[in-house]
């Protein structure tokens, strides 16, 4: 395959940060939609509709077999979603994107659906950071593969924002994860606030009981977590030049935002789920033009 893909419309979501936007190459547009639109509709298939555990389990599988003939440069003529693979076999060949990153990717949703079916919970925040690794990492070194860029302390850092990013996104989403069954505060995190699964019970559709002050103050600990590997991996932004850095800075500031918006809401994201919208551009384009290289001090941090 030589010609640059057709790129179908990915489905309506909301999104934190910006996708293949116009500050990204134009070059490296496709190849970005293209992991996107894999990703994307891999999560569908995870979360979306009334499918059993089992058939979503099997359908990611089909989804892995796909993947490994898109890798090959392959595409089934009795593909299930050639919109997706299509363009993915393109950007592999083009770009030799590694599949291990992109099944990482799989294995993660697998993982969740698992997890949620089993109502198992994560041990710790080692076991958690895992997750991300295989959940929310491999965009960020995908990308900097694009973009050239594969020294150590470029991925370490690139892997510090991309986990940051996941973390913030389940702090954000208590409101709608623990509905569903999803439970992602480490019990190591839970126990030293004398918090049990038991205790999140109260989140549950119909119940209107108020969540405890303890789970408040333990969306407080985990979200200066959050801000801890956003800091940490912010530097990156003075590596990558141009229009890329500032799409960088800009994902930074707008995984700040959330959890500037967390803590205005007292850290009750039970109760509201903070979002970022356009309202939000003036402050986070300032922010980005503002951001130097050596970080801002971190606002203190809540009891643990």
């Amino acid at each position: 395959m030589s010609a640059t893909p057709h790129l179908a419309a990915p489905p309506a979501h909301y999104e934190n940060f910006p996708v293949a936007s116009w500050l990204c190459p134009p070059h490296l547009r496709p190849p970005i939609a293209a992991i996107y639109h894999f990703a994307r509709t891999a999560d569908d298939i995870a979360d979306e509709g009334d499918a059993s555990p089992d058939a979503r389990l099997a359908e990611l599988r089909a989804y892995r077999e796909e993947l490994a003939a898109a890798a090959r440069n392959e595409v089934p003529p009795d593909s299930r979603w050639p919109h997706v693979f299509g363009p993915l076999a393109w950007a592999i060949a083009q770009h030799r994107l590694p599949e291990a990153l992109l099944a990482d990717l799989l294995s993660a949703f697998m993982q969740d659906i698992e997890k949620t079916r089993d109502r198992s919970t994560y041990a710790d925040r080692a076991e958690l950071l895992d997750y991300c690794r295989r959940s929310a990492n491999p965009v960020g070194r995908l990308l900097l593969h694009l973009y050239g860029v594969n020294d150590e302390e470029a991925l370490s850092q690139s892997d510090a924002i991309c986990s940051a990013l996941q973390l913030i996104n389940f702090w954000q989403d208590p409101s709608v994860d623990l509905p569903r069954g999803r439970f992602y505060f480490p019990r190591t995190d839970c126990a030293r606030r004398g918090l049990t699964s038991e205790h999140f019970k109260v989140f549950e559709p119909l119940s209107s009981a108020p969540p405890p002050q303890e789970a408040i103050n333990l969306i407080a600990v985990v979200a200066y977590w959050a801000r801890e590997l956003m800091t940490e991996g912010a530097p990156l932004v003075h590596r990558l030049p141009g229009r890329v850095g500032w799409e960088l800075r800009l994902v930074v500031q707008g995984g700040l935002r959330i959890l500037d918006k967390i803590e205005d809401l007292g850290f009750d994201t039970f109760s509201q789920r903070p979002t970022v919208g356009k309202a939000d551009a003036p402050v986070l384009l300032w922010k980005a033009w503002r951001m130097r290289r050596q970080s801002r001090p971190m606002k203190a941090a809540p009891p643990r």
